[in-house]
């Protein structure tokens, strides 16, 4: 997957756990879309965007569940049907029917009960135990984001810190813009950097990033935002609320042992761990019409 496109990666990563359960899969797609462990439905992506009944022509006989990955407002009535929101909705707004969410936070915020935690696959990451001497923020350059606490971080500690994201801003000094990174070089900058950086000013609903550094053996420095509390605990990391307590967490964030943090991400979020938990919400469905609750990490306050 080139760029960001976090989405699609979790598509990716739930079509390869889930053929890895044996699962047959098939994906409805924009032409030329070739991935691993599914069977791909070319359709044109005004029908993939459009009205429901007309997409509904490209199922495959056989289809026991239908899974959406973007907003339908009106699902169809003649298979079971469920769809994962990936973002906010604005406040105010409900979410469509038979909505799951990525986290305990994000359902909560969005009314609904049913929710499953992003996963990766865990061997599209470099794991590395000796760090080097730099910090990490990876992710849009927005306010929301936070990316301007962790240079204010670097700025006043004086560490290093490489920011990579979509649009070059003025640094100086001890911060680095590396621009958006893909591929081998996100990789590497996962796999060497001593922390992420994710202080979150936002709700995020689940946040991406912090399982590919803890994949990485990389813990990570963010706020109590979102469903930050919900996959950071402190063997992994450090959850603060103002950016001086970041910088005080933030010199001790190296003692926490990179093995623990790829333990950690593989017990709770690896692409088979989503897929098993996708399955449990599909066969709810069949049976029952409806969307079991979600299963929280055990830490998780609720």
């Amino acid at each position: 997957m080139r760029g960001y496109g976090g989405t699609e990666r979790v598509v990716a990563a739930l079509v390869q756990g889930l053929a890895e359960l044996g699962h047959r899969v098939s994906l409805l797609a924009p032409a030329q879309t070739n991935l691993a462990g599914a069977t791909c439905i070319a359709v044109p992506e005004k029908t993939l965007l459009g009205p429901m009944p007309a997409l509904m022509a490209y199922l495959p006989s056989g289809v026991d569940v239908v899974h959406g990955h973007y907003s339908i407002a009106r699902p169809p009535d003649t298979v079971p049907f469920l769809q994962t929101l990936h973002g906010n909705h604005r406040s105010g707004d409900s979410p469509p029917p038979h909505t799951v969410c990525l986290s305990f936070d994000h359902a909560r915020r969005h009314g609904v009960t049913s929710f499953v935690y992003n996963g990766l696959e865990p061997n599209s990451f470099t794991f590395q135990s000796k760090k080097e001497d730099y910090d990490l923020f990876v992710g849009r350059l927005h306010s929301a984001k936070g990316y301007r606490w962790a240079i204010a971080a670097a700025k006043r500690t004086g560490r290093r810190l490489l920011v990579a994201g979509g649009w070059r801003p003025s640094f100086r000094r001890t911060v680095r813009y590396v621009g958006e990174v893909d591929g081998a070089r996100k990789r590497d900058l996962f796999a060497g950097a001593r922390c992420l950086w994710m202080p979150a000013l936002w709700d995020e609903p689940f946040g991406l990033t912090l399982i590919e550094a803890l994949f990485s053996g990389t813990p990570v420095l963010g706020t109590t935002r979102g469903a930050l509390p919900e996959i950071i605990t402190p063997e992994v990391g450090a959850l603060r609320d103002s950016l001086e307590d970041l910088i005080e967490a933030s010199s001790t964030i190296e003692t926490r042992s990179p093995e623990a943090c790829r333990a950690h991400a593989a017990r709770y979020f690896s692409h088979v761990v989503m897929a098993e938990e996708y399955v449990r919400v599909y066969r709810h469905l069949l049976a029952r019409g409806e969307l079991p609750p979600g299963r929280p990490t055990p830490y998780t306050t609720t």
